[in-house]
């Protein structure tokens, strides 16, 4: 019992004081989820305001295999990454692997469909609100999926939280094409787990508190512009 409040005493400490190894490590987590979630909102949105106004003949099966894909294992993800960038893969002359961009990649790859889904959803929603409008207006394609993103704005960065949130907390992918190398690739839960395995519980108990405070800010604001968004269709 000592050594539990003594290791929660050292870790707040380590938070109070900026200690400069979690400091660093939590930046590096941050750049390289934001890097991840730029890139997957510049593919998730186009692609799921298409799905919303676009009929086409597998339309169907594509927003059924990104459902499915929500649920898609990281591990697959980061061992798909890992084989793609590898020395005898076919991106291996690149270079990549056990680097952020590595990380980045991986990360996007499981965060896109969560995105896609989410604001296909609401984009979906809101076509059919503005459908005959739209038609009446005899805009392009390109216009109408303009309009449906910037009025759905709101849901829209909701389900960009909800891809941050995840991003976040990926430990399974970024160990496997990151390599968890010090300085270099090693994030929030990658330094979570060595630092346990090393019976290190005070660093791995407050870059755990960071985790938490990152996930609870991302999961209240989520609520909020929930709440908002209730708010204003009232």
């Amino acid at each position: 019992m000592v050594d539990l409040w003594q290791g929660l005493s050292q870790a707040f400490w380590l938070v109070i004081t900026a200690d400069e190894t979690l400091v660093e490590i939590a930046l590096r987590s941050l750049r390289i989820t934001l890097s991840a979630l730029v890139l997957a909102c510049l593919i998730a949105l186009p692609l799921a305001a298409f799905l919303a106004v676009r009929r086409f003949r597998y339309r169907r099966f594509v927003i059924a295999v990104l459902n499915a894909l929500m649920g898609l294992p990281p591990v697959v993800v980061g061992l798909v990454v890992y084989i793609l960038l590898s020395r005898s893969g076919p991106l291996g002359a690149l270079g990549l692997l056990f680097t952020p961009t590595a990380m980045i990649i991986a990360q996007m790859i499981i965060i896109v469909p969560l995105i896609a889904s989410i604001a296909h959803q609401s984009l979906r929603d809101l076509w059919h609100d503005y459908h005959d409008l739209l038609i009446s207006m005899n805009v392009t394609q390109t216009q109408k999926m303009m309009t449906l993103l910037w009025d759905a704005r709101r849901a829209l960065l909701t389900a960009a939280l909800a891809g941050f949130g995840r991003g976040i907390g990926e430990v399974g992918a970024i160990m496997i094409v990151g390599g968890n190398i010090d300085n270099v690739t090693r994030v929030l839960t990658t330094a979570i787990a060595l630092e346990t395995g090393k019976g290190q519980f005070s660093l791995a108990l407050a870059l755990g508190f960071v985790l938490i405070a990152l996930a609870l800010a991302v999961n209240l604001a989520i609520h909020g512009l929930s709440r908002t968004e209730r708010e204003g269709r009232w």
